[in-house]
């Protein structure tokens, strides 16, 4: 079957038998489209007359915001790498009688294709109901020439006859309705966040986006987009599903933001989780003389594929947990270096595991390079870069024996950073010279992966000797536990330390792939035998290229 990019679905079983249908619709729909699938709701819908097939307003009721709910729940079981997003134009809490669609909508995402839950009882309707389907799509959103028709009923159940859902009660909406939070990496719960608090809102939707301090503490946080990338993404999501209200998107360095002093908010939309939060605000917006907002809570969602280490609900930090071990950016090519050895820099900062995950490496066939060893041997009696250290640096350096005493040497170029300069001149192109030739030596063994365990590989300028970058990195505190640990030395030597170092975001920034040791060793052995076995099957492809 052919498989579209983006697609519409248009669902028009009754709702009250149209929750039992939703996972048997979104697993046909994502045998067709494998990008993103737009939900449209019509209940009722007759596409067996072509009279009969113009929009309409759907009443915002409870029942309508509990399907919601159920339709991201069930694609984050059924269908997870579709970006599922449910269309709200035509569903209002107050009634009107004009078509909700005065000209197309324009979508972010281009429909390829439309599909439906309308079953015909008669085949030789078929044509019909499609081409009403089409001309339907076509009359509520902007759609690609040629758009094609499915129907997906052939393959699913026969829908019941379905009473009418005027008894569920109508949602209660407000002017003014404001939500907060990180929104790194959109997924259902976030859908149904945003998605129920449009339908609450009438006219303006105020969102603040965690930034700055309130992103120390979170888990990965390094593997959080940037606040210009989940402004982005919001704005488009919220634009596709109801572009009729205003929204305002605002950073939050604490907790409340504008909540707390915004005259002209109603109702703030929470979580089980953040109910105590939305306590909170309203506490604060009373001392500051202000009405209390109404607190609208919407269910977690339970994430059915989470891992012994993850959360149960789905959630980003879950997201960015999967992201390790995986390739973040395609790597740029490189065509000064040969195909064979492929070559991973590996890095990382004091106490993050990086000789660690390279002796995993080395245990799944890889040939490893320490470049730490390597900068050693150049300092040697008789090594590269003996003679030249001496000799700027003095002979009052020099043991006994003439062997170069490195700790004086670090004392006289630590915190001195033109010292600093002088001496990683001397050194770092003779470990390129001495890794360049363990490289070919490798080569020579038939090796198809080379490691190069480098701490300073992007300070130093290394990338061009290798085709990808992979960072270990751990939390500054465990970092700093570890270094005391494992050095004998004080915290403040430390953190010190690490001071002088890259931090993670920047050596996240150049990464390809990122790897955390923070919890027990088979779970850095998992993201060890992933990142491995991903790679595997990008060498495989570039030899067959």
């Amino acid at each position: 079957m052919t498989m579209f990019s983006t697609g519409v679905l248009v669902l028009t079983s009754p709702l009250n038998t149209l929750p039992l249908r939703i996972a048997p619709v979104l697993t046909s729909a994502a045998q067709i489209v494998e990008r993103t699938l737009y939900v449209h709701l019509h209940p009722g819908l007759n596409l067996s007359s072509a009279a009969q097939t113009r929009p309409v307003y759907i009443p915002a009721t409870r029942d309508v915001t509990s399907l919601i709910t159920r339709l991201y729940s069930k694609a984050a079981d059924v269908c997870s790498h579709l970006d599922i997003r449910v269309l709200l134009t035509n569903i209002r809490a107050h009634s009107l009688s004009h078509n909700p669609f005065p000209s197309s909508q324009t979508l972010s995402q281009t429909p390829e294709v439309v599909l439906t839950d309308y079953g015909v009882s008669d085949s030789s309707q078929m044509n019909l109901a499609k081409q009403c389907l089409g001309k339907y799509a076509a009359g509520c959103y902007v759609c690609k020439p040629n758009l094609a028709t499915v129907l997906l009923a052939p393959g699913l159940e026969p829908a019941a006859e379905g009473g009418s859902s005027d008894s569920s009660p109508a949602l209660k909406t407000y002017s003014d309705v404001v939500v907060g939070g990180t929104f790194d990496r959109l997924h259902g719960a976030h859908q149904i966040l945003l998605g129920v608090s449009c339908l609450l809102a009438d006219e303006r939707f105020l969102i603040g986006v965690s930034d700055h301090d309130l992103l120390k503490n979170k888990m990965l946080k390094e593997l959080i987009q940037p606040y210009s990338v989940r402004v982005k993404k919001l704005r488009e999501l919220l634009q596709d599903i109801k572009p009729s209200l205003r929204y305002e998107i605002v950073p939050l360095s604490d907790p409340y933001g504008p909540s707390i002093t915004d005259p002209h908010l109603q109702c703030i939309v929470v979580s089980e989780e953040t109910r105590k939060g939305g306590d909170a605000v309203n506490k604060k917006r009373l001392e500051n003389g202000l009405p209390e907002l109404f607190l609208h809570e919407i269910q977690l969602i339970k994430d059915a594929h989470h891992t012994d280490i993850e959360e149960e609900k789905i959630s980003s930090s879950s997201l960015r947990f999967r992201l390790l071990g995986s390739l973040l950016q395609p790597p740029q090519e490189n065509p000064n270096i040969p195909a064979l050895p492929y070559v991973i820099g590996l890095t990382g900062g004091s106490g993050s595991g990086k000789s660690s995950v390279a002796k995993r490496l080395e245990g799944l066939g890889a040939a490893c390079i320490d470049s730490d060893r390597l900068g050693h041997e150049t300092y040697k009696h008789g090594g590269p870069a003996y003679h030249k250290v001496v000799q700027e640096f003095g002979a009052d350096i020099l043991n006994e024996d003439g062997t170069i005493n490195r700790k004086l040497l670090g004392r006289k170029v630590f915190e001195n950073k033109e010292k600093l300069k002088c001496l990683t001149d001397i050194v770092w192109p003779e470990i390129v010279n001495l890794t360049k030739k363990q490289i070919s030596e490798a080569a020579a063994d038939g090796k198809t992966v080379c490691v190069v365990d480098a701490a300073v590989l992007l300070e130093a300028g290394w990338t061009d000797m290798v085709h990808e970058v992979w960072v270990t990195i751990i939390p500054e505190t465990e970092a700093v536990t570890r270094i005391m640990n494992r050095d004998g030395v004080a915290e403040e030597d430390a953190k010190k330390r690490l001071a002088n170092q890259w931090t993670n975001s920047q050596r996240v920034e150049h990464a390809n792939v990122v790897l955390c040791t923070l919890w027990e060793p088979e779970i850095t052995q998992r993201q060890v035998q992933k990142a491995w076995d991903l790679l595997q099957e990008r060498i495989s492809k570039r030899r067959n290229h």
